[in-house]
């Protein structure tokens, strides 16, 4: 793999992953939640359904899921109601208190385990990321070449593109926490994202 491939690639990756998407989501919303230093639990998850991914694609995997509608349609299912079951609680304020000034919520604190699972669980919901990773990354493999130590550098190229981006929606959610010292903003942005996770999920129930 050339510089010119790998800076193509890495261009690339950074404006995908910038995209808002679940994972952005939920890390600017786990941020809002539980404070920027205790979302970083949500970032490792996020990040560690990534990069499984990623290996799963450069393996091969996804022949599996191309090969078999069925198994696909299982974990595209499982994927809808962790969406549908993460925003209805979003909506309903059952996520976790806010961390914010003034803030006495009733919810108990979201413990580390749970932040990680969930941020696992979400990188995971959507099966297309297996797909799309495996007819991605092999355009930027010198066939060649040995492909495991190019497929390695891609792998870390993405993940790194992905922590950058977390950062940003992290920080985002700290500034944006400051702003929801009423009741009735808690309540919009509680509205607000569980609408768009129930929205994430609707779309990944009409892909095929």
């Amino acid at each position: 793999m050339t510089f010119q491939t790998w800076w193509l690639f890495f261009g690339a990756v950074f404006l995908l992953s910038g995209k808002p998407g679940p994972n952005m989501l939920h890390i600017l919303a786990r941020s809002v939640r539980v404070g920027l230093r205790r979302s970083l639990a949500a970032m490792a998850g996020c990040l560690s359904a990534v990069v499984l991914v990623l290996v799963a694609s450069a393996a091969g995997l996804s022949a599996v899921l191309l090969a078999s509608p069925v198994l696909f349609d299982g974990l595209r299912y499982a994927g809808v109601a962790y969406l549908v079951g993460l925003g209805i609680r979003a909506w309903r304020g059952r996520d976790g208190a806010l961390d914010v000034p003034g803030h006495t919520g009733s919810p108990a604190p979201v413990g580390l385990r749970r932040l990680y699972r969930d941020g696992l669980l979400i990188g995971l919901s959507n099966p297309k990321l297996l797909l799309f990773a495996s007819a991605f990354l092999p355009q930027f493999v010198e066939p060649a070449r040995p492909q495991a130590p190019q497929f390695a550098i891609l792998i870390v190229t993405f993940a790194g593109a992905e922590l950058f981006w977390y950062g940003v929606y992290a920080l985002g959610g700290r500034r944006l926490a400051a702003s929801l010292t009423r009741p009735a903003l808690r309540r919009a942005f509680d509205r607000i994202t569980g609408g768009i996770f129930l929205g994430f999920g609707a779309m990944l129930l009409g892909t095929r």
